[in-house]
């Protein structure tokens, strides 16, 4: 008997995976190019964006935290009849200082953080137009300085 048409099990099964690989197939090289060149300038544009965020939330961290630590102060004030010296420093927040009758803490309920850049707090007494210094000399970590670098807190 003739046969007719496709009915040939082996024909039928080399038309199947002959289609079955056109539809499985994988990207060329100019098409990963170009993805590749649409991220970059996506990432190129969101980028800087993302990082000024970043580090004007750290600007806002360090104020906080020196919100903290004045509020701690004052109320170490309040209890010793004085701010601590330049010797005792931040560090009388935490440990009694030797001479002390009346300290009443600790007035802080961790350890002195450091700025969001990791670097310590400054403390000095007496300040220029206050009693004390509490500052942090912002991502450089250097006196002075602008934008991110510059200092932040009561001088």
């Amino acid at each position: 008997m003739p046969q007719t048409g496709n009915t040939n099990p082996t024909n039928t099964l080399e038309h199947m995976n002959r289609k079955m690989n056109q539809q499985q197939r994988g990207f060329t090289l100019i098409e990963l190019l170009v993805v590749l060149v649409i991220i970059t300038l996506l990432s190129s544009t969101v980028g800087p964006k993302l990082f000024n965020k970043l580090s004007s939330s750290k600007v806002k961290v360090a104020k906080t935290q020196i919100e903290l630590i004045v509020s701690a102060l004052d109320t170490y004030r309040i209890d010793i009849g004085d701010f601590p010296s330049n010797e005792q420093g931040l560090q009388a927040l935490r440990k009694a200082p030797g001479n002390s009758q009346y300290w009443d803490g600790p007035y802080l309920p961790k350890d002195i953080p450091l700025d969001p850049w990791d670097h310590p707090y400054q403390y000095k007494v007496p300040g220029t137009d206050q009693p004390y210094a509490l500052y942090s000399f912002g991502a450089d970590g250097q006196p002075g300085g602008e934008g991110n670098n510059a200092d932040i807190g009561q001088f």
